[in-house]
């Protein structure tokens, strides 16, 4: 395990600390904002038009996740319902991300599923597309039932994530492809077993190549998020290499995390999305950020002394 690992697996750890989550909830939001767009739909929305007026496209996010009572779930279904109508009423360029425990997934599936159905469906109205984040292993297959199922009623303006780190991923690629499911191609963000997800980040990257090459190679529009520039390089080598046109693929990059590079994508011509989070329930995304790489928590750190 190299020391970026090392960080990774004690950041994560330590974040899971009851005592550390309530310090970060009261002294920490000013730091958080760095990777926040804002409390409110409406100041999501105005970051957006800022975005978009560089040629950065987006996905926006409401805040929340492992909620305790359906009522929750409810609540978070009412606000996305918000979110696509404020998306269309401004008509900015920017289709939508949820999480599925958010909707009531631990809780209740068939109450989550309905929830998801009611902000896809509203989507779909509106000709936009949902993305269902996807979270740790426990909820890995229940979340590609939901979109697989959904896209059987006829609303396929719906796709998830495939995590690169997941030992069965492999498997999941080719059954959504084949289902003809929009895919979110990441590394993998949450602290899992060896068990269950690759160790080694040498082992990630190679799973991750592998399954961007299996829709690159199909003409299958892809979405590539990631930081890491070995990555993006690597694609953009790929994409020459084979005859693969610019608007065949995304990049996907976090809102606050390399902007300056995401305006140069753009201006190069490449399709580039910013995953951009709103609302107030920041902790477990926020740690997860600092937990990708040391230099989050170090840019972190230098603002709190300014």
């Amino acid at each position: 395990m190299d020391a970026t690992e090392l960080y990774r697996k004690v950041l994560l750890s330590i974040a899971g600390n009851k005592l550390v989550e309530k310090l970060s909830l009261k002294y920490g939001r000013k730091l958080a904002s760095k990777f926040i767009a804002g409390d409110t739909l409406s100041e999501a929305l105005d970051e957006i038009e800022v975005l978009n007026r560089k040629g950065i496209m987006v996905t926006l996010d409401h805040l929340g996740e492992g909620i305790q009572a359906l009522s929750e779930a409810a609540g978070y279904k009412e606000e996305y319902l918000r979110l696509v109508d404020g998306i269309a009423e401004r008509k900015v360029n920017s289709n939508v991300s949820l999480k599925p425990t958010q909707m009531g997934l631990a809780l209740d599936p068939e109450a989550c599923f309905g929830n998801i159905r009611a902000v896809v469906s509203r989507a779909q109205k509106h000709g936009n597309f949902v993305r269902i984040d996807m979270e740790d292993s426990p909820f890995t297959q229940a979340t590609i039932d939901i979109v697989l199922r959904l896209h059987k009623e006829g609303l396929t303006n719906v796709g998830t994530v495939i995590q690169a780190y997941l030992h069965r991923t492999e498997n999941d690629v080719k059954r959504l492809i084949e289902a003809g499911v929009n895919l979110r191609l990441v590394k993998g963000a949450y602290k899992e077993p060896g068990t269950v997800a690759f160790q080694q980040m040498s082992e990630v990257i190679d799973n991750y190549k592998k399954i961007i090459r299996m829709h690159l190679d199909k003409g299958i529009y892809t979405a590539i998020a990631s930081h890491d520039d070995r990555i993006i390089s690597w694609v953009k080598d790929y994409a020459r290499a084979n005859g693969i046109p610019k608007d065949a693929f995304e990049f996907q990059m976090l809102y606050g995390l390399r902007m300056s590079e995401q305006e140069r994508l753009a201006k190069e011509g490449y399709r580039i999305r910013c995953y951009m989070p709103y609302g107030t329930m920041w902790y477990p995304y926020y740690t997860r950020r600092l937990a990708e790489k040391p230099a989050n928590l170090w840019m972190v750190l230098k603002n709190m002394f300014k």
